[in-house]
């Protein structure tokens, strides 16, 4: 295993000095072909399986990825203690000044995107920013059982180049909601079969959870590295 792709927060993973000191690195070990900055979900770290998994693919393919965490997040790290996502704003604020950091360490292509809330958040700023691309592994495009309340208003427009990689039976967007929505000519959706919102299908589609993030670790080079 090369350096920065270990389990867990280490000092090979970490930027070192300022704000940036609590970030998540994985760096390819050759040719760095686009840069990624990778947000997590509502109630998950940046460090966890899911997020620590795709990083790694990510990287083993050429894709450098920066993984950050949004203040409430981090301060569960420090006590222990679980909250709710701060206000849209001030999330907005943290991914604008995280966009700001990295644009001066990296040359390239920088695409910014996360899991669920955290790509949701970056799909909600791609075009101010000028992203080079947008990448959400889970889009909620509505909360668990309101789909009568669809957060998709902002995707009818979007110019940023965008793949969203879903599980066709994601409580929070499926195949059939989906295909009701208006979305910009800039998004791609890549399914997954009988996969939920964490890219987990079922023991009877003949496919493994492995196996799906690999499948999504490819889609995502294809689409910033093609």
């Amino acid at each position: 295993m090369s350096k920065g792709q270990g389990m867990g927060i280490d000092g090979d993973q970490c930027a070192q000095g300022g704000e940036s000191s609590t970030w998540l690195w994985n760096r390819p070990v050759g040719e760095c072909r686009a840069t990624l900055i990778l947000a997590h979900g509502a109630g998950a770290p940046m460090d966890s399986d899911f997020m620590q998994q795709m990083a790694e693919r990510l990287a083993e393919r050429g894709v450098a990825v920066v993984r950050f965490e949004f203040a409430y997040m981090a301060a569960r790290r420090l006590d222990g203690k679980k909250r709710p996502p701060s206000p849209q704003a001030r999330l907005l604020d943290e991914w604008r000044r995280v966009h700001e950091l990295v644009r001066r360490q990296v040359a390239g292509p920088l695409a910014i995107g996360g899991k669920s809330m955290g790509g949701r958040m970056a799909s909600l700023l791609a075009d101010e920013l000028g992203a080079d691309a947008l990448v959400c592994l889970g889009y909620p495009f509505h909360a668990i059982g309101k789909p009568d309340k669809p957060r998709v208003a902002h995707l009818a427009e979007l110019r940023t180049p965008t793949l969203i990689v879903q599980g066709e039976r994601d409580p929070m967007g499926d195949r059939p909601k989906v295909a009701g929505y208006t979305l910009s000519q800039a998004i791609r959706v890549h399914w997954l079969a009988a996969a939920d919102h964490d890219l987990k299908p079922l023991k009877s589609s003949g496919f493994s959870h492995q196996q799906h993030l690999q499948a999504a670790a490819q889609a995502v080079l294809a689409f910033l590295a093609p």
